[in-house]
């Protein structure tokens, strides 16, 4: 079958728009090929993504050989992992933005006919898959793959470790040395973070949905496997443009309910819900937070996973990845199996070779009559501390109900300082604020304070609430994306030091202790300070993001 690319037939077919293209490599029979972009998030910047051009060529190759044009182009990433704790994480959501804009400028500048898009670090996935939506033309996405686990002593490390470590030296539970031998074991090479932390989550859910192959959501990142996907990815979309399925195809109000039910029964990152809140604004699919809490209710945990579980991905590949995972749930019927996937099959046909009962001699997932949790672990929180809602990762806490005093901090910097001073009392509510979307700006992942809560033996003793994200390694009695944010005029700008607070996981219920009238009257004397930037991509970003209870998205 000959295609006529959509350059051609936009015009590029004049003689100077062809010349230009002659000077990268076209040839007379080329233009009329379909034109494929590989958006190439490839950077040393970062362990997750410096696999990823190996995965480009592959895919480059193999695209070629399939009887397109492919043109590769890069985008951004930043390391959530390095900028963690510092200024800089402010700019990791933002990317998300950044690297949606860039796909989409690349691929509509440039008339491409199909894109696949390679990511590896957390805002990599989310970004791709809402420039896939916006643009509507055929496209897929290859995930650069996961992390093997560090070692030391016997015991799996992941990055988490390193910053529990941190929390574990400043209460004295271990030595600087020890720190150090953490440090250098935790990260053995190349991939994202090990365990279902954002990047797997992510992943695990964009599989789901049918815009990556199966099985390869969970593949290492240094394993031959991972090659042969990229190229076999490439083969599938030139194929998906010749039978013209696109990604709002796929992207439908029951395909998001399935990624939901994954993203449940494997225990993910509470970005997750960040995440496909803004992919299916995107998409213009009618999905709300309360549809997170609405599953939660029928949908198990049946996987053992870090951060709060036992194992790592690579285990849980081992035991039959995401397909496996799914099988189990459509045959409960808690997913939807006619949702199409990106080589135009139905979930029901991806799954029907997979067995009905997990593989015996393996321990990473359960049967649903044997889950870890009866419900899911991601739970919406409302009440007067969070009208729009918040997300608690509830999984493996021992404490799910805490009344406390709020200890209330403008940053996360002045709580982590207070926690390694050891400041922080059994029976505390953390508060960290303005470091929501708009006030951050940019909404920090808190994964240093509560590593380092953990680190000193508080996870199950005290509470943490912010308008800021968490990492998909926290775990504990944590409470975030609280909206509205401190910066807009949220009742969690009006707390006091000492105020009472009760965060109750089992009524989904997030409040401050004080009447109507003392709310009413601390908001009449609030007064909404000044932007922390008011130029640059973060002053940019402040102005024009919504809030996290619709996905912190910029282009309403």
């Amino acid at each position: 079958m000959t295609l006529r690319s959509r350059a051609v037939t936009q015009g590029v077919q004049r003689s100077p728009n062809r010349a230009m293209l002659r000077a990268v490599g076209f040839d007379d029979e080329d233009f009329v090929k379909p034109i494929i972009g590989i958006a190439n998030g490839f950077s040393t910047i970062t362990p997750c993504n410096i696999g990823l051009n190996q995965l480009a060529l592959r895919a480059e190759d193999a695209a070629r050989k399939a009887g397109a044009m492919p043109q590769i182009f890069g985008t951004i990433t930043v390391s959530d992992g390095i900028s963690m704790g510092t200024e800089g994480m402010k700019y990791s959501l933002v990317s998300r933005e950044v690297i949606a804009d860039a796909i989409e400028t690349a691929c509509n500048g440039q008339s491409m006919d199909g894109v696949i898009a390679i990511g590896g670090c957390d805002k990599n996935m989310p970004g791709a898959i809402i420039s896939m939506a916006r643009m509507n033309i055929p496209s897929i996405f290859i995930y650069g793959g996961t992390i093997k686990p560090g070692r030391l002593d016997g015991d799996d490390l992941t990055v988490v470790s390193a910053f529990e470590a941190v929390g574990q030296l400043a209460s004295g539970k271990i030595s600087e040395q020890r720190l150090i031998e953490v440090e250098k074991n935790a990260i053995p090479g190349a991939g994202s973070c090990g365990g279902m932390f954002t990047a797997n989550t992510m992943s695990a859910a964009i599989e789901t949905m049918g815009l990556s192959l199966p099985y390869s959501s969970t593949m290492a990142a240094e394993d031959k496997e991972k090659a042969d996907s990229a190229s076999k990815s490439a083969e599938v979309l030139v194929n998906a443009i010749k039978q013209n399925i696109r990604p709002l195809d796929l992207l439908t109000k029951k395909a998001f309910e399935n990624a939901i039910t994954i993203v449940m029964a494997l225990g993910g990152s509470t970005n997750a819900v960040l995440h496909l809140l803004a992919i299916a604004r995107t998409a213009e699919v009618d999905l709300s937070i309360d549809d997170f809490e609405r599953i939660r209710q029928k949908v198990p945990v049946i996987c053992d996973l870090k951060p709060s579980g036992k194992y790592v991905t690579v285990d849980l590949h081992k035991a039959g990845g995401v397909p496996q995972v799914m099988k189990l749930l459509l045959d409960a019927g808690l997913i939807d199996g006619s949702c199409q996937n990106i080589e135009g099959k139905t979930l029901k046909e991806v799954l029907k070779d997979i067995p009905s009962i997990p593989p015996s001699g393996q321990e990473v997932i359960r049967s649903l009559d044997n889950p870890i949790y009866k419900k899911g672990h991601l739970a919406i929180l409302k009440g007067n501390l969070a009208t729009e809602g918040s997300v608690a990762k509830i999984s493996g806490i021992k404490t799910p109900v805490l009344t406390g005093p709020a200890r209330v901090f403008e940053s996360e910097e002045s709580c982590l300082k207070a926690i390694l001073k050891n400041q922080i009392n059994e029976g505390d509510v953390v508060v960290i604020r303005y470091e929501g979307p708009v006030g951050g700006p940019g909404m920090r992942e808190m994964l240093a304070p509560t590593s380092a809560i953990v680190g000193q033996g508080l996870g199950d003793k005290v509470a943490l609430i912010t308008d800021g994200r968490f990492s998909g390694g926290t775990y504990g009695l944590v409470v975030g994306h609280v909206a509205p944010e401190a910066a807009v005029g949220g009742t969690i700008a009006l707390i006091k030091e000492g105020d009472s607070i009760t965060v109750d996981a089992n009524k989904q219920l997030i409040q401050l202790n004080i009447d109507n009238e003392e709310i009413r009257s601390r908001k009449a004397h609030w007064i909404r300070p000044k932007p922390r930037y008011k130029s640059g991509i973060l002053g940019k970003y402040a102005k024009l993001v919504s809030s996290s209870s619709e996905g912190a998205v910029t282009d309403r």
